[in-house]
């Protein structure tokens, strides 16, 4: 499978484990936490075989950025948590770096 699909399939992942780590509320609903794990578990499955592509630094960056902007957008709409500002400008500017991280990576298939 292509790289950077694995990639985007490994970031989903790690984001919707995110979000089920959020709500399992520090463990107490066990469920949530359970698949919480399944989705990490999954997520690293996933990432390793992109890594025998892409560079690990652009690769890692991508999903920690991604992960960073799509869990923001989260827990603004399904959380209803607000950040200020300066932290919506830093966030941002992690976004500007995401992009172009991939715009200018041409290691593997596109």
């Amino acid at each position: 499978m292509n790289a950077w699909v694995l990639l985007t399939l490994a970031i989903a992942l790690e984001v919707l484990g995110t979000v089920l780590l959020k709500l399992s509320s520090g463990f107490e609903k066990w469920h949530w936490g359970a698949l919480s794990i399944l989705c990490y578990a999954a997520c690293f499955a996933v990432f390793a075989p992109a890594l025998k592509v892409i560079p690990v630094g652009v690769a890692y960056a991508l999903w920690a950025g991604i992960g960073i902007l799509a869990v923001t957008l989260i827990g603004w709409v399904a959380f209803h948590e607000r950040l200020e500002a300066i932290q919506l400008a830093c966030i941002g500017m992690i976004a500007v770096g995401a992009v172009g991280l991939r715009l200018t990576t041409t290691t593997g298939a596109a």
